[in-house]
């Protein structure tokens, strides 16, 4: 089940929040250190994260669920952000280089559908990145955070769902070892924390993030996929409710 988007936003509006969303950078900037000239694509709630790559990157692009609504995004500037049905991704074959899912794999409730478009519109040697709650970390027991909703996961069945659909597991690491709380002191002390945690308690992370490469000769037959376009549009600068339909469409 999706997280309303308003809530998300509210979340990382906080300085737990905040704290979060700069500690799991962190994890994916060790991951893609470099993306200049790739083109990449944010599924689910991956915007506070993908500020740090638009002016390095050639394209930075974010799709939103319908069943999650959709916010504008960026503030400044025309919109980089549709609301679509995560199982019809609206991009054509090997269109994008770098595929970000965050608050997605753990809410979705079309995870192969999901996965598969990924495989699609991802090159040969397009990369995807899943950040998903930890099912052995506090994060994912308490849920007064995002992380603490839908499908938690360990990273052995993290690793399964991906070669099950076709990816192969790169890397992985592990964040937030901090408690979620919004005490001062707690959310001052997260760099001791995440150094703590990463030496020697590296199972118990709030978060895994995963690193995944196309695997490209184990495609099974291809199926003729449904003749329905997808319909989404840039986001308006006012939240669109969790199920709200979009009022244009491009094509």
């Amino acid at each position: 089940m999706w997280t309303d988007v308003v809530d998300l936003r509210d979340f990382y509006e906080t300085s737990l929040g905040q704290m979060a969303c700069r500690v799991i950078r962190r994890r994916i900037r060790e991951m893609w250190p470099d993306l200049r000239g790739l083109r990449v694509l944010g599924i689910g709630y991956a915007t506070p994260y993908l500020r740090g790559f638009r002016a390095e990157a050639e394209r930075v692009l974010a799709v939103m669920p319908a069943s999650q609504g959709v916010l504008h995004w960026p503030a400044e500037g025309p919109g980089r952000v549709a609301l679509a049905d995560e199982a019809e991704l609206p991009f054509p074959d090997n269109a994008i280089d770098r595929v970000a899912l965050i608050h997605a794999l753990e809410s979705s409730e079309q995870l192969r559908p999901m996965l598969r478009e990924i495989w699609r519109i991802l090159p040969g040697d397009g990369r995807l990145l899943a950040v998903v709650p930890n099912r052995r970390g506090i994060w994912a027991r308490l849920d007064r955070t995002p992380f603490g909703h839908g499908h938690p996961f360990t990273h052995s069945q993290l690793s399964r769902l991906l070669r099950e659909n076709m990816f192969t597991p790169i890397r992985s690491a592990a964040a937030l070892f901090l408690p979620p709380s919004a005490s001062r002191m707690t959310i001052a002390a997260a760099p001791a924390w995440e150094k703590l945690g990463r030496s020697w308690f590296q199972t118990f992370g709030g978060v895994l993030v995963i690193e995944a490469g196309k695997e490209i000769y184990a495609a099974g037959p291809a199926r003729a996929k449904p003749q329905r376009r997808p319909i989404f549009a840039p986001a308006p600068r006012g939240p669109v409710p969790a199920g709200g339909r979009a009022e244009n469409s491009s094509g």
